[in-house]
């Protein structure tokens, strides 16, 4: 894939800078009365609960993280939409923050096969509004419920470029899966041009000073094709945990460890 320049930034494109709900922010600030913390515990609760009922039976997934900014003019939302597509004809169902930019591109790809489309939100600026190209919405106010979420349902992962919302969800993904708190589920960083950089400095200075293993970085596999990275998380997974191939396999969320 060639060099792809990234779209200017204008402020009205500026998706997820601000909030409308203050809960979180509120809950960050530090202590307060033990009675509000009691109250701040239950609603915590309820969003896990509210998740884990609407995403229960929305069949294996994979998760698709990736900036909110890019057009549908862009290559990288026609490469999000083919990736999305791709993983609907593998079985798989296709999650995503359900916003703008490449997460509609890759929700709209898995219309586009006829798959299964489901998007896990945080609650952001009142003018947002989930992409049309969904099954299955559901939002909250907490990011670390939501991250939660898209990480608890899915297979495996696949980073389409993106800022720093994008960084955080590669790196706590690759955290769960580098301390054994996930199973070694796939994790591409689809963009060659875009993430070679970043897997160059794990390379050259965090390996270099011996902060991480080889195989905290062999584990990332960087692609520019659609095909090979469903292919790759395709042979990985399926077998591996009693999947069956064809459009969309029945969920096996209680399935055993491999």
């Amino acid at each position: 894939m060639s060099e792809l320049t990234p779209p200017p930034a204008h402020a009205k494109d500026h998706w997820g800078k601000g909030t409308s709900d203050p809960a979180e922010r509120r809950f960050l600030r530090g202590p307060r009365p033990r009675g509000v913390e009691l109250r701040e515990a239950i609603r915590i609760f309820a969003e896990c609960v509210k998740g884990f009922r609407r995403l229960h039976f929305v069949g294996p997934c994979v998760t698709v993280f990736g900036s909110a900014r890019f057009k549908e003019d862009h290559p990288y939302y026609g490469l999000a939409r083919e990736l999305g597509a791709k993983l609907a004809e593998a079985g798989f169902t296709v999650m995503t923050g359900g916003g703008p930019g490449i997460m509609e591109a890759a929700n709209r790809g898995a219309k586009d096969a006829g798959g299964y489309s489901v998007g896990s939100n945080i609650t952001l600026p009142v003018e947002q509004k989930p992409n049309p190209y969904l099954d299955r919405f559901v939002e909250f106010r907490y990011f670390f419920i939501r991250k939660m979420l898209l990480e608890k349902y899915s297979y495996g992962f696949v980073a389409m470029p993106g800022g720093i919302g994008t960084l955080d969800e590669v790196f706590e993904t690759a955290v769960l899966i580098q301390t054994g708190k996930m199973p070694d589920f796939p994790l591409v960083l689809m963009g060659k041009s875009f993430w070679s950089p970043l897997v160059d400095y794990l390379r050259q200075s965090l390996l270099a000073a011996g902060t991480i293993d080889v195989a905290d970085v062999d584990r990332w596999i960087v692609s520019d094709s659609p095909t090979e990275t469903v292919e790759v998380i395709r042979d990985r997974v399926m077998k591996r945990y009693g999947l069956s191939y064809g459009p969309r396999p029945r969920p096996r969320w209680w399935m055993s460890e491999p």
